[in-house]
């Protein structure tokens, strides 16, 4: 099963490390390179205003999750 994770920092590092051990694999987005999820995964980086790229992203993903804390409400 492929996770897809919008959002790789620390949180979605310790989603990773916790699902590899499970026969999970993973699929990282966010809009800047190197985040601590850099080399766990596939990783794709686009503006979160980026559907093309978002759905891309998504494509082939068996769920699609994210991973921050703090999310608006507006």
């Amino acid at each position: 099963m492929k996770i897809g994770i919008l959002g790789s920092g620390q949180l979605g590092r310790m989603i990773a490390l916790a699902g590899y051990p499970l026969g999970f694999s993973f699929r990282f987005y966010d809009e800047k390179p190197g985040t601590p999820c850099a080399g766990l995964g596939e990783m794709h980086t686009g503006a979160w205003s980026d559907s093309a790229r978002l759905a891309e992203f998504a494509g082939g993903c068996s769920a699609v999750t994210y991973e921050f804390e703090n999310v608006p409400c507006g």
